[in-house]
């Protein structure tokens, strides 16, 4: 059976989970929810809205308890980075930092032994959110272009040194995702798109919610709104190895439309380039 990716407007992400099959096993008052949010610099503003990390905790409203989940990094305190979404903070919904937790258990990512947090050996809902970006340019473009809601596990490593993991990105990325269970629901952010090329920036807004089951079909998805081949994105052909996720665009079932804002994005691009 082909995955399922739905393309829907930045408000409405509620619509989006009405075809998600199996949302009530990941919606429950037994299990918590883990939401890895996508930030590295909030100075920036590159980051998941607002806007879609209330939406994703209005939805799971059966939840125990969701934590919103960062860790310390060459950027500063995962909590003071996290404060950005504070305003969708309660009793129920917290700000996680992986760093500050003591109770671990050692996973293998590229061989090196890393602390992670034990909760994540046990029953959750994980979540994964990010947001789209295109960059070429001398040494971001490999860095960068490696995908969006899977290079975001690269936070979950709750040391401030990841740049070691760079040398072999795409390695430890797949680790990671192996190591907590893999992602539950994947939402890419395309709120805004973000695109560079060489020191020039400009950002588009398709004001778009991508979001699936399989965060590999998603990633593919979120891959060609951007204009990149699914086929040449190196997180996405190692997971095709690891028989991860779906990452062909003809074996994916897609709802919505996502060929206008693709165009808009391309013409913006080039206008970067020219």
């Amino acid at each position: 059976m082909k995955p399922t990716v739905i393309v829907v407007s930045n408000d409405a992400f509620s619509s989006a989970l009405e075809h998600i099959d199996g949302m009530k096993h990941l919606n429950t008052t037994e299990i918590p929810v883990f939401v890895k949010v996508g930030i590295y610099n909030s100075e920036t503003g590159i980051c998941t809205t607002v806007q879609t990390l209330q939406s994703i905790v209005d939805s799971f409203d059966k939840a125990p308890s969701i934590r919103v989940t960062e860790s310390d990094s060459g950027a500063g305190p995962g909590l003071k980075r996290l404060e950005i979404w504070e305003e969708c903070y309660n009793d129920r919904v917290v700000p996680f930092n992986l760093s500050e937790d003591t109770d671990t258990k050692d996973v293998v990512i590229t061989g090196e032994s890393v602390p992670f947090p034990r909760v994540f050996s046990e029953p959750n809902t994980f979540i994964s959110t990010h947001v789209p970006r295109r960059y070429e340019e001398a040494g971001l473009e490999d860095l960068m272009n490696l995908g969006f809601v899977i290079k975001n596990l690269l936070g979950m490593i709750p040391d401030t040194k990841k740049h070691r993991f760079h040398k072999h990105l795409t390695t430890a990325l797949l680790d990671i995702y192996e190591a907590i269970g893999g992602i539950d629901l994947a939402v890419i952010d395309a709120t805004h798109v973000y695109l560079g090329f060489k020191k020039k920036r400009i950002t588009v807004t398709p004001n778009l919610l991508i979001v699936g089951t399989d965060a590999f079909a998603v990633e593919a998805v979120g891959g060609y709104l951007v204009g990149f081949e699914p086929a040449e994105m190196p997180v996405l052909q190692e997971a095709r190895k690891r028989g991860l996720g779906e990452t062909s665009l003809d074996r994916i079932e897609i709802i919505g439309d996502l060929d206008s804002e693709r165009e808009t994005i391309s013409h913006a691009f080039d206008r970067l380039k020219s």
